[in-house]
């Protein structure tokens, strides 16, 4: 009886112990309120709006084919996004749900990825990170490819550790099926699996169980060649247009502080710099001592992991993977750039997304490396901390969210039927979409209306706000978080050539003209 009787109130904490994977649960919670609960606030842009307009048809191979002529990335985001269409509409809710769905999925990802480089403490960096980072957030929220990009990403990174660790047929097969999944989501996938197949070709040990399925997978990365031919790089002349220089310097500032933070100024994005550089400092130190934390030099090796658990991320063994894993990310991030100088520039920081996987696995462990201590700890929830304030930052403030096309359309919707809408490229397909039936105007037409209505914004013609065409007045002007409307009237309606509407439009860019369908339209000799 005294035994039980003493052995009882020692029971009772034990029972009360949180289980060991409240962390991770707690960072899913942060990660869907974080994509969830805003994923409609802000409008479609050009590049979202266009697969609903554009591409998206009612039949899957309709769907495909337009991908094909209209698009420059691989199917399986198409596909996705078609059997979303078909079960819950277009509406931006519908469209972004699988990009929040793959953005919340990558948070276990990153966490299996940080426990098997470094342990636990590593899992947890790893995955709060990857959890509240803006960069990460802000392709959760958009209707395109990159989010599911990103999470194919860190399962081929997973995989490969796994299979790299114990090259078992399994483990090779999983990280073949996760290769490809990556491949068919984002071409740029092919720069972050050549150096884990090279690896895994290099030693011995990995080389003949790897053999089946690397064969496998490089089929399908070849099967993919005919596709790259017909769409010809649809779509990717803009990059061309901004010079690579900033799109360099773009690639730290969209990872550290967002893609849209440039209104935030240097400063911040210097602050986050800081905490991760101070980070990866102090975790670069520790990492030169070769004994395992909290134990002398010379000390007997720890205890050996129970089965399924990493070894104390302590040893020679971690910090080869950390190299391993380094030199991933950087082939990932340099291949790309070299080929850009030698002519093949398709170098842009949204496509570089999915290598920002193996860079935040390598602050993540550096962080909380063995030896770093509290500093180490207070160094990773700063930087958490920083990435969340910024991600909720573009929540409150519009100057940091995609282009309010929504809000143009409906400050436009009340328009007579008969009017003509000049805007820019990237305007096109969100009025088309918050505005249908819209079309372009047939180049070298005229059509008749009584109100013509500019979009655009800044920088601005000189010529933004004079009427463009005689008899037409100017009856409002209105700024919608940064995009200018000018509206024109005419007493009667009057014929205007495409021409004309076309030069007239107010921001230095590429025209497009938009009239909805049934208008007088005649040609122009």
């Amino acid at each position: 009886m005294s035994v039980t009787a003493a052995s009882a109130p020692a029971a009772r904490p034990a029972t009360a112990r949180l289980p060991t994977w409240w962390p991770l649960a707690a960072l899913i919670v942060v990660a869907a309120a974080l994509r969830l609960s805003t994923l409609d606030l802000q409008s479609f842009w050009y590049d979202e709006a266009y697969t609903p307009v554009h591409v998206l048809h009612a039949s899957l191979w309709s769907t495909l084919r337009s991908m094909v002529h209209s698009e420059n990335s691989p199917p399986l985001w198409y596909v996705v996004e078609w059997a979303d269409y078909r079960l819950l509409g277009s509406g931006e809710l519908a469209l972004r749900l699988p990009s929040a769905l793959a953005g919340i999925a990558t948070v276990p990802v990153a966490w299996a990825i940080g426990r098997e480089l470094a342990g636990r403490p590593a899992a947890i960096a790893t995955a709060a990170l990857v959890a509240v980072n803006p960069l990460f957030v802000w392709y959760s929220q958009e209707a395109r490819a990159y989010g599911l990009f990103v999470l194919t990403a860190a399962l081929a990174l997973l995989c490969f550790l796994r299979a790299q660790r114990e090259p078992t047929p399994r483990r090779m097969a999983a990280f073949a099926a996760a290769g490809v999944l990556a491949l068919l989501t984002h071409y740029f996938a092919v720069f972050l699996l050549v150096p884990m197949i090279l690896w895994l070709l290099a030693r011995p040990a990995t080389r003949r169980p790897a053999l089946i399925p690397l064969a496998a997978l490089t089929i399908a990365g070849a099967a993919l060649l005919p596709l790259i031919s017909a769409q010809g790089g649809h779509g990717t002349q803009w990059i061309g247009r901004w010079p690579l220089s900033q799109r360099l310097e773009a690639i730290p500032q969209y990872y550290l502080t967002g893609y849209s933070s440039g209104a935030l100024g240097h400063g911040v994005e210097l602050l986050v710099l800081l905490l991760a550089l101070a980070g990866i400092g102090l975790g670069a130190w520790r990492m030169l001592d070769t004994a395992p934390a909290g134990a002398p030099r010379g000390a007997p090796p720890a205890a050996e992991a129970a089965p399924g658990e990493v070894e104390p991320a302590s040893g020679e063994r971690e910090r080869a993977r950390l190299g391993m894993v380094l030199a991933i990310a950087a082939f990932a991030i340099l291949a790309p750039i070299v080929l850009a100088v030698l002519g093949a520039d398709y170098v842009a920081p949204r496509n570089l997304v999915g290598a920002m996987i193996p860079v935040t696995a390598l602050i993540g462990c550096a962080l909380v490396w063995p030896g770093t201590g509290r500093t180490g700890v207070a160094l990773a929830a700063a930087l958490a901390l920083a990435f969340l304030v910024l991600s909720v930052d573009v929540d409150l403030s519009p100057r940091l969210q995609r282009g309010n096309w929504r809000a143009v359309a409906r400050a436009l919707r009340s328009g007579p039927r008969a009017r003509a809408i000049t805007t820019v490229e990237l305007g096109g397909a969100p009025l088309e979409y918050y505005l249908p039936p819209l079309g372009n105007l047939p180049r070298g037409s005229a059509v008749t209306v009584s109100e013509i209505d500019e979009t655009g914004y800044a920088p601005l013609r000189a010529s933004a706000g004079r009427p463009p065409a005689p008899g037409f007045r100017l009856v409002a002007r209105l700024d919608i978080d940064g995009l200018i409307v000018y509206r024109f009237a005419s007493r009667a309606p009057k014929s205007v050539s495409e021409l004309a509407l076309r030069r007239h439009v107010i921001t230095l860019a590429r025209p497009e003209v938009l009239v909805p369908p049934g208008l007088l339209v005649s040609s122009v000799r």
